[in-house]
């Protein structure tokens, strides 16, 4: 009966938890489908008249859709540099525990703590003429989330047996072969785990195509909900268009998490074993 009990309360909390960070969401998707009168008080109360026209009227004044491919290219680039060069570096690292490697592993993963000095960057982004290009909007991507990818790939390699390393080379296995053939579809989890977690960093970011891409035409969807917010609110206080952008940007984000959500627990769990 106790067990019983304390599974019941677990359930619940988590049921409160879940219902108190879905409460923001649900007021956007219920506004976006209001009348600009009806929006104006941004409660849960249903509308009258679903305005489904409200998300067309966003994709054509919005720059939706120029917005999105800008988006899911460089969250794409990200994730395919972050996967590969955090997979390799995890495996040489956990394979090959020298001091330099150590010191090298300890060095990247200090950026997990360390604040961005945008200052700096800039600088560095002027001299290689990577400012304002969509290729050094989606290096710096995935050089952000490299650390955090890294630390999680590299306690997950560890928990591979080097019996298998052996075993392949004694079949002949080259470095290449033995990482690609062998021990990457093995990291199954944590490649998704890592994947989902920088694609979900990079379309959420904010600051960085804010700084450093001054052209409206490569902007992702977070700066294009941002320069329609301020049109929307400059002309007529349109809340239930600024909602309607809001959940397009988000709908992305929902879905790639819930493709990719059975693998981030057990990736995760698995990846912070040692690190």
């Amino acid at each position: 009966m106790a067990r019983l009990l304390r599974r019941l309360l677990k359930n619940a909390f988590a049921w409160l938890i879940s219902i108190i960070v879905l409460i923001p969401f649900a007021v956007m998707l219920v506004n976006s489908l209001k009348t600009k009168e009806e929006s104006y008080s941004m409660t849960l109360k249903l509308p009258a008249v679903m305005q489904l026209q409200n998300y067309l009227t966003v994709i054509e004044q919005g720059n939706i859709i120029a917005s999105f491919f800008n988006s899911f290219m460089y969250a794409t680039i990200c994730v395919v540099l972050v996967v590969l060069t955090c997979s390799m570096a995890a495996f040489v690292i956990s394979r090959n525990e020298t001091g330099f490697n150590k010191f090298v592993y300890l060095l990247i993963i200090t950026g997990i703590v360390l604040p961005v000095n945008y200052v700096a960057l800039m600088k560095v982004m002027q001299v290689t003429l990577l400012n304002d290009t969509r290729l050094g909007i989606s290096l710096l991507y995935a050089a952000m989330n490299i650390p955090i990818s890294l630390f999680i790939s590299t306690g997950f390699i560890h928990s591979i047996p080097r019996e298998l390393d052996e075993a392949a080379i004694i079949d002949g296995c080259g470095p290449w072969n033995l990482f690609f053939r062998v021990i990457f579809p093995l990291l199954k989890p944590i490649a998704v785990t890592v994947g989902v977690l920088a694609f979900m960093a990079a379309w959420n970011d904010f600051m960085m195509p804010l700084y450093y891409l001054n052209t409206s035409e490569k902007w992702p969807m977070s700066l294009s909900v941002y320069s329609f917010f301020g049109a929307s609110m400059q002309a007529q206080r349109q809340w239930n268009l600024v909602c309607a952008d809001i959940v397009l940007t988000s709908v992305p984000v929902i879905v790639v998490y819930l493709l990719g959500q059975r693998y981030i627990v057990s990736g995760i769990t698995a990846g912070a074993v040692k690190g």
